[in-house]
């Protein structure tokens, strides 16, 4: 049996001060939504709640899909570092960006260059490369190929949208081939979820056909998402079988709020190739925000018809 856990979507606070040309961007539109909204529901203590149950689990391996932080200023990346050293060996802990990690221009390259040793590819040197085509990554964990991609980029203010290359997409293809030859069990991270209307529109992710397509040409068992604070469950129909998508909400969410408090999937894999049996419980806060609780358990696998052809991936992975 390996077990490997699932978290997103941090949002270390508090917000650190900011400096009035820090201000002058983006940023002073998530300041103005962190002390209005997002600071009255999301707690460290929460946090750390939620990690100390996480942790008597066991977990083989820790996966994060991204937004460790709010508004990627230079101090709140290098506190998210150190929280990272706090919860593990970056051989046990996976990471990929999300939307808040890259909020301004620039933004990502220094969130990946800070957070490096927890993202990046077995094969890769330990510094980070500065490389723009580091993603797709590739670590392989036991019996799971983690492929690790990144629809993390700045936009305007009042749109935190997610953008998957055709570039990314070629690539993904490749190492999901060369994992599925290798008999691995295939789980790709990505922030933004790559399900039509799963995210409103200025928060969507560009490039869901192209996903599609790349999971459909190379193959894939589980697909493990964040951004949108929600525990959910989708199911992308490829040429093969269908593959589970699966959200969970922010890992620092307090009770009270609109959005579910915090919550940890756990999963489970046994089986082999052709005949692996995954499982996933559930772990989230209780109302009263007192401790943690089994919230369900869901098994996955099963059949579903169709939904795009091999002819089709193909044509959308070439444009």
């Amino acid at each position: 049996m390996f077990k490997f856990a699932h978290i997103s979507d941090i949002h270390l606070g508090p917000l650190p001060k900011l400096s009035i040309r820090e201000l002058m961007s983006k940023r002073i539109t998530g300041f103005v939504n962190w002390h209005r909204n997002r600071r009255k529901h999301l707690f460290v203590n929460t946090l750390d709640l939620l990690l100390s149950d996480l942790k008597t689990r066991n977990p083989d391996q820790l996966v994060i899909t991204g937004d460790l932080v709010n508004l990627a200023t230079k101090i709140e990346t290098r506190l998210a570092r150190e929280w990272l050293d706090t919860i593990g060996n970056p051989e046990d802990t996976t990471v990929v960006p999300g939307n808040h990690d890259a909020y301004v221009p620039g933004a990502h390259d220094k969130s990946v260059a800070a957070w490096y040793p927890f993202i990046r590819s077995d094969d890769d040197p330990g510094e980070w490369p500065k490389d723009d085509h580091i993603f797709p990554t590739y670590r392989q964990r036991g019996p799971l190929a983690i492929i690790g991609c990144s629809t993390s980029n700045a936009t305007p203010p009042f749109s935190a949208s997610g953008f998957f290359s055709p570039r990314q997409a070629r690539e993904t293809v490749n190492l999901l081939k060369k994992a599925g030859e290798e008999g691995l069990f295939r789980v790709v991270l990505i922030h933004h979820p790559p399900i039509h209307g799963a995210a409103a529109s200025h928060k969507r992710m560009i490039g869901i056909r192209r996903f599609a397509a790349a999971i459909s040409t190379g193959g894939a068992e589980l697909i493990l998402h964040g951004h949108t604070h929600l525990n959910t469950v989708y199911w992308l129909k490829t040429h093969d079988r269908p593959v589970p998508v699966v959200g969970i909400a922010s890992a620092s969410q307090g009770p009270g709020g609109h959005k579910p408090p915090a919550a940890y999937n756990l999963f489970n894999l046994s089986g082999k190739p052709g005949a692996w049996n995954l499982t996933c419980e559930r772990y989230g806060l209780t109302e009263s925000g007192d401790g943690i609780h089994l919230e369900n358990t869901k098994l996955f696998y099963g059949e579903a018809p169709v939904q795009i052809s091999v002819e089709e991936a193909a044509r959308v992975l070439q444009g």
